[in-house]
């Protein structure tokens, strides 16, 4: 049962997950915007774009780091505040250098607190004993509506960017700030298992397997191929394609983030009594089948419909990738959860560049058609899902 300490640690691991989601949808709904305000090309957007993951990459590996020593706590109650305070100043951005400065800076910071918030994640579902990820990212994709929401409204009332940006980020940090010193510490993060990590046949501090993690690396990259088209060119798409108005913009985002967040919000559930396979497969299905509505769609209404749909498949893949994750390393080290989320960037890398490419090539509309292939592929990856002989480690007054 958890304990009182278990469900505070829970409220705070909620608290970081809707600062995430909010501040990286506050950013990224606005790049169609940045890139008018620069007068950026789409190659040249392309490439701004690509240096977000591949810092974060960095990001998500020093966080792993210094989570082995000092625990995640210590990370996110740095790099969070550093993250809104990052999309503000690229709201302030003047010149596109100043611009590619704030995305360094954002990157870093959104690589450690993916890293941090997700061992937090992991911690608490092991101390809780059953299966309640998918939650933690139904109110990061919450949070991305609010923010999405609130672009929408900000634009259709002429607001710029710095304030945009802003009023979003000062109650984002706050709620950062206030929720940092409940979130578990070191000692929480990390036991003791008494035998090999379930499944890997690798004894605790062990050199970590590559690959009882690799199905779970390639499908996080397949679905962030098919996130990073739809955070980084969707609002492109709807200016591009679909002739859409300042106000009707910010929507495709809105309406993939909305029905993620209703996915995730029961998907506890349906994974509890269905199994993260079987999940996973539906949801790889339906994913691409939203990527082909995309490609096909002759207007707003049914773009915005195909984009939702979307959402609804590819919403179960990321915590089910870290939740099995975790199960492999039931020492708490975070080695398999970094892993993995690094994983994450390889996929927005990916698909920055390849969206973008064939788009400069082609048009948005016909580049659409990479993330649809990728995301079928998810469903060959689905075994990869299938839980462990174990859930839990040991709870530290077991060890």
């Amino acid at each position: 049962m958890p304990t009182p300490r278990d469900r505070r640690a829970r409220l705070a691991t909620f608290a970081v997950f809707f600062v995430q989601g909010l501040t990286f949808a506050t950013l990224l709904t606005q790049v169609a915007a940045l890139q008018k305000k620069h007068g950026l090309s789409d190659g040249e957007l392309s490439i701004l774009l690509l240096i977000v993951p591949v810092i974060a990459g960095a990001g998500s590996v020093l966080a792993g780091e210094i989570a082995k020593r000092y625990g995640s706590r210590v990370v996110l109650r740095i790099a969070q505040p550093l993250a809104g305070l990052a999309v503000v100043l690229a709201g302030l951005a003047a010149t596109v250098p100043e611009l590619v400065a704030a995305n360094v800076l954002f990157g870093l910071c959104l690589g450690a607190v993916d890293a941090g918030m997700n061992m937090q994640a992991v911690t608490i579902e092991r101390r809780y004993g059953r299966a309640i990820l998918t939650g933690f990212h139904a109110l990061w994709s919450a949070a991305a509506v609010i923010g999405a929401v609130w672009a929408s409204a900000a634009g259709g009332m002429g607001l710029n960017l710095p304030v945009t940006f802003a009023v979003a980020m000062v109650t984002g940090v706050a709620i950062a700030v206030v929720a940092g010193p409940t979130l578990c510490a070191p000692e929480e993060e990390h036991v003791r298992p008494a035998g090999p990590a379930p499944g890997t046949d690798v004894p605790a501090g062990g050199r970590f397997p590559w690959r009882p993690i690799l199905p779970l690396c390639l499908a996080m990259a397949f679905l962030y191929v098919g996130d990073a088209s739809i955070s980084n060119f969707g609002s492109v798409y709807m200016d591009k394609i679909m002739h859409a108005s300042a106000a009707v913009v910010p929507l495709a985002l809105g309406a993939y983030q909305a029905t993620t967040f209703v996915v995730r919000a029961g998907g506890d559930l349906a994974v509890r009594r269905y199994g993260p396979a079987a999940i996973v497969r539906i949801g790889g299905a339906l994913a691409a089948l939203g990527f082909a509505g995309i490609v096909a769609a002759p207007n707003e209404p049914l773009a915005i419909v195909a984009f939702g749909v979307t959402g609804v498949g590819l919403s179960v893949v990321a915590p089910q990738s870290f939740s099995a994750a975790g199960r492999l390393d039931p020492a708490g080290t975070g080695v398999a959860i970094a892993r993995v989320n690094m994983f994450n960037y390889v996929g927005f890398i990916v698909g920055a560049a390849l969206v973008g490419g064939i788009a400069d090539a082609a048009d948005y509309q016909v580049a659409f058609a990479a993330p649809l292939v990728l995301a079928a592929a998810i469903i060959l990856l689905a075994r990869g899902f299938q839980p462990s002989r174990a859930l839990l480690a040991p709870r530290p007054s077991e060890a």
